[in-house]
């Protein structure tokens, strides 16, 4: 059992981790809004995490063959996804006078991050096939089995493990903002929305190559 549970908090510690899309929008939120706003998105992804290990687990051959007839499409709506929200991190990223410069933005809802953060995550294969092939790994070196409680805890243990990522980077960036001038902030969400660009440009070339 322990092993289990610190096998599923190193890899989904391990899957948070990697500079993407989704890290790109929590940073952002983590700028422009408070903690809670930039946390939610990380939240929706670790619930996330814990659903598509469980699954990767329990029938990996039949979630593999779905993946494999809808990864186009998946490609393409990830795309698109990530072009739009790269546009809306360049359009926010205007320079307004010191005076009436404001990093949070009180009346915006808590809803919008989270359906931004399914959306993100929903459309990017590079996910479905990082925890297909943590399961198929795992189970084949017998370290969790796809039988009893097994697939339960080491998926609840992941979501854990991707939601300490996410309280260490929202912590993080939340703290440090107010320090942040209004032309840096331009930098930050330019590289952002550059950066994102580069994955849909990457998502677009991956369906034809």
């Amino acid at each position: 059992m322990l092993m289990i549970i610190f096998l599923g908090l190193l890899v989904g510690f391990v899957a948070a981790v990697p500079i993407g899309p989704l890290n790109i929008f929590v940073i952002s939120q983590a700028l422009k809004h408070d903690f809670l706003h930039s946390f939610l998105p990380g939240l929706t992804a670790s619930f996330l995490d814990v659903i598509y290990c469980f699954a990767a687990i329990k029938g990996i051959s039949y979630v593999s063959f779905t993946l494999t007839r809808f990864s186009s499409l998946m490609k393409l709506i990830g795309a698109v996804l990530f072009t739009a929200i790269s546009i809306q991190l360049i359009k926010q990223s205007k320079i307004p006078d010191e005076k009436t410069f404001v990093r949070r933005s009180p009346n915006s809802t808590y809803s919008r991050p989270i359906l931004t953060a399914f959306f993100l995550y929903v459309s990017n294969p590079t996910l479905y096939a990082f925890w297909l092939a943590a399961a198929g790994i795992l189970t084949a070196h017998q370290w969790v089995t796809n039988v009893g409680w097994h697939p339960g805890v080491f998926a609840i243990s992941c979501g854990a493990g991707s939601i300490m990522w996410y309280i260490m980077l929202t912590k993080y960036v939340s703290k440090h903002n107010q320090q942040i001038k209004p032309k840096t902030f331009r930098k930050i969400f330019v590289g952002l929305a550059v950066i994102l660009i580069g994955f849909a440009l990457y998502s677009l070339a991956t369906i034809f190559y």
